[in-house]
C-alpha cells in the first residue's frame, strides 16, 4: 500500500474525512512554501497538493494565476520544487502530492520525473491537462516508481469514463465540483452529491472533492458525502495578502485547523458508510475538465479548489 492509501484507510478507522491543503511551490519562495507545509501538517492537513508553476495555467482562476506567476519570477521551477520536497520529507509525515501541467513533467523525461519524485518523497501526482486516454506512457512509469497516479473527474463526465477515470486513478479520485476554473465560491454546486452518489456506484477508491472550497462550513457539507475535501484558493489567498508578515506561518496552521475541524465530526447519514457496491466493470480514475488548447502547466482547473 502506497502512503495514500494508509492515510485514508487510517482516517476511515477514525470515522474521519481527509483535508487536502494546496499550496502554490514557490510563492512566496520555496523557503516559505517549506515552513507553510509544516504549519499545515501542524494544523491538522492529511494530504498536501503542491502546485508546480507553469506559465499557461488554464485551469486555474486568478488567485493561484497570480501566485503561479509570482513563483516563476521567483526561480521556481520542477527540479527545484522536487529538492524542496525532499527537504521537506525530514520534518513532514503527511503525503505529498504534486499538482501540475503536462508540459513541465514531458520536458523533465517521463521516467526522470517518476523516479526523482518517488525518490524526493512525492507519494502522487495530479496532471491537469493529461487526459486518461493519454496517461498510459506517464502511468507506467509512475507504477514503477511507487508514484500514485491521481486522474480527476469532472460533472461534465459521461457515465464511460467516469468508470475510465475510476479503474485508472491511484490514491484517490479527485472531483472537480463544477466547470469552469479554481476558486472560492459562495456557494457549492447544487449537483454535487448527485455527482459523488454516481462515482459510488463505480469504486470504493477515496473520493476527494475539490474547486470552490474556501469555508469551514463548505468543508464540513462536502465531508458528509465525500471521503475528502480539497481547499486550494483560500489557502493561496491567505498567503498572497499575509506574504512577508511573521505570522503568515501561524496563520496558515490556525486556518487549516479551522478546515479540519468538521472533518473530525461524525459523518452522519450521509456518506462514506453507505457507500453502494461498485457495479461490475467499475471503477476509475478522474476526469478533469481539459483545458483549452496551449496550455499545460502547474495550475488547477477552477479558481479556489
Amino acid at each position: 500500500m502506497s502512503r495514500l492509501d494508509d492515510t485514508f484507510a487510517a482516517l476511515r478507522r477514525r470515522g474521519e474525512r481527509a483535508l487536502v491543503a494546496y499550496f502554490t511551490a514557490g510563492d512566496p519562495s520555496l523557503d516559505e512554501t517549506r515552513r507553510l507545509v509544516a504549519a499545515a501538517a501542524r494544523g491538522g492537513a492529511d494530504l498536501v497538493e503542491l502546485g508546480v508553476p507553469f506559465s499557461d495555467p488554464l485551469a486555474d482562476g486568478p488567485v493561484i494565476q497570480r501566485a503561479g506567476a509570482r513563483a516563476l519570477a521567483a526561480g521556481t521551477t520542477l527540479p527545484r520544487v522536487l529538492e524542496t520536497v525532499a527537504t521537506l520529507r525530514a520534518d513532514v509525515g503527511v503525503p505529498l502530492a504534486l499538482f501540475t501541467y503536462y508540459n513541465p513533467v514531458l520536458a523533465f523525461g517521463l521516467k526522470a520525473f517518476a523516479r526523482t519524485a518517488a525518490d524526493a518523497g512525492v507519494d502522487g501526482v495530479l496532471v491537469v491537462d493529461l487526459p486518461p486516454e493519454e496517461a498510459d506512457p506517464l502511468a507506467a512509469e509512475a507504477r514503477a516508481a511507487g508514484l500514485d497516479l491521481v486522474h480527476l473527474v469532472a460533472p461534465t463526465s459521461t457515465p464511460a469514463r467516469v468508470r475510465l477515470i475510476a479503474r485508472r486513478s491511484r490514491g484517490f479520485i479527485y472531483v472537480v465540483s463544477l466547470t469552469g476554473v479554481t476558486g472560492e465560491r459562495h456557494e457549492l454546486p447544487p449537483g454535487l452529491g448527485a455527482q459523488i452518489r454516481t462515482l459510488r456506484l463505480v469504486t470504493t477508491k477515496p473520493v476527494c472533492v475539490g474547486f470552490g472550497i474556501a469555508r469551514p462550513d463548505q468543508v464540513r457539507a462536502v465531508g458528509r458525502l465525500a471521503d475528502g475535501v480539497i481547499v486550494g484558493s483560500a489557502l493561496v489567498r491567505l498567503v498572497e495578502e499575509r506574504a512577508g508578515a511573521p505570522t503568515l506561518a501561524a496563520d496558515v496552521e490556525r486556518f487549516v485547523a479551522e478546515l479540519k475541524a468538521p472533518l473530525r465530526e461524525p459523518p452522519g447519514g450521509s456518506g462514506e458508510s453507505h457507500r453502494p457496491r461498485p457495479q461490475p466493470g467499475g471503477s476509475g480514475e478522474s476526469h478533469r475538465p481539459r483545458p483549452q488548447p496551449g496550455g499545460s502547466g502547474g495550475g488547477r482547473p477552477t479558481q479556489n479548489k
